[in-house]
């Protein structure tokens, strides 16, 4: 069979499988939470089956796992969809739901909750001591240059909204969700394209860096000003693969 004909039957396989899963998805919800869709065909119908952890316009849920994905840059939910699928980036739900979706599939969802701008969570109150929290203030805003940590902002933009087109917002994300990803980039669970600066920098943190970070970005407002920073508006500390 040729490679092409076999791609497109990959894509149709992977378009029926996404249906079905959101048709599950929808048929154990409560009928009152369920939207109405004036096209079911539409890119809006078929995500339901992200909708239930991410939220329906994937702002999040109350969930500390579930993060916010609406309005991160589409190059970085793109590769994010794409390590789940290719089983570089291990959760098994979201393994299995994309498995066998194609890159322009995965590019037209990335794209879709990319231009999604809802409401932000309201401020968590953080219960660390104040010195911790502090510490986590100055990691963000100016890092640590004993230690060749730079400043979060450096990257992920003044407003932490992130920057165009590999790098997420850090605000709208809970504290043990932060805390959990960090250890998994200082263990080498996640990993991102060579060169990954994320790997380098956590490996630098101690656990009370992580403990810091997470809590004081837990507890941030949400921005004015909820877009991704334009691509390269800054020059950034180190050379990441992401923004290749």
């Amino acid at each position: 069979m040729p490679r092409r004909t076999r791609s497109l039957l990959r894509g149709s396989a992977a378009a029926v499988l996404l249906t079905v899963l959101t048709a599950s998805v929808l048929a154990q919800a409560d009928p009152a939470t369920v939207p109405k869709f004036k096209d079911l065909d539409s890119m809006e119908a078929r995500v339901q089956g992200c909708v239930t952890c991410h939220g329906q316009q994937g702002q999040g849920t109350s969930s500390d796992y579930f993060p916010r994905i609406a309005g991160k840059p589409a190059g970085y939910l793109l590769n994010q969809l794409r390590a789940f699928r290719d089983g570089s980036r291990r959760y098994a739900p979201m393994n299995y739901l994309v498995a066998y979706l194609s890159d322009d599939y995965l590019r037209e969802i990335a794209e879709y909750f990319a231009k999604l701008r809802p409401p932000f969570p309201a401020a968590q109150a953080s219960a660390l001591p104040a010195t911790l929290l502090d510490h986590g203030r100055t990691l963000v805003q100016n890092g640590d240059t004993n230690r060749q940590i730079p400043a979060c902002m450096a990257c992920h933009g003044p407003n932490l909204t992130g920057m165009e087109p590999g790098i997420p917002g850090l605000v709208g994300l809970r504290t043990n969700y932060i805390a959990a990803q960090l250890t998994r980039w200082r263990a080498g669970e996640r990993r991102a394209a060579a060169p990954d600066c994320m790997h380098r920098i956590a490996t630098r943190l101690e656990e009370t860096d992580i403990q810091a970070l997470a809590g004081y970005l837990g507890s941030l407002a949400a921005p004015r000003e909820a877009a991704p920073d334009a691509r390269n508006t800054q020059r950034m500390p180190l050379t990441c693969g992401s923004q290749r």
